[in-house]
């Protein structure tokens, strides 16, 4: 009969209610600063037109060509290419806020977030 033994997080004795406890308090210190960050979206625009039309061609092109031959690397490649494109350009055009709060809520939400990742990774050792 095989010997199981319930070893800890990253595979030393002990240290599992510790990486849990790290993992909850990274969790509610992440929650929390997110819970204060406004995202809005801008335009894409090129030279005063919209140029998010033009970041589908490659997407577009790709999977034309994936349609007509399942297993071509070009069409693989430039449908990759065309998400790529399209997720910078997402990222690119966010405005991010931090929305005003107290100092003793922010260091509150940083504490948590720093301190839980210091705790998960001293149960990892």
């Amino acid at each position: 009969m095989p010997d199981f033994r319930l070893t800890g997080a990253g595979g030393t004795p002990g240290g599992l209610v510790t990486f849990f406890v790290g993992l909850a308090m990274t969790v509610a210190g992440a929650y929390l600063l997110t819970t204060q960050v406004t995202v809005s979206g801008g335009s894409w625009t090129l030279g005063g037109y919209s140029a998010f039309g033009l970041s589908l061609v490659p997407l577009m092109a790709g999977i034309g060509m994936l349609f007509f031959d399942g297993s071509s690397r070009f069409g693989f490649m430039l449908m990759f290419a065309g998400l790529v494109i399209i997720l910078a350009g997402i990222l690119a055009n966010l405005t991010i806020y931090f929305v005003p709060t107290s100092l003793f809520n922010t260091l509150m939400m940083l504490g948590l977030l720093a301190g839980g990742i210091g705790v998960v990774l001293k149960s990892l050792r």
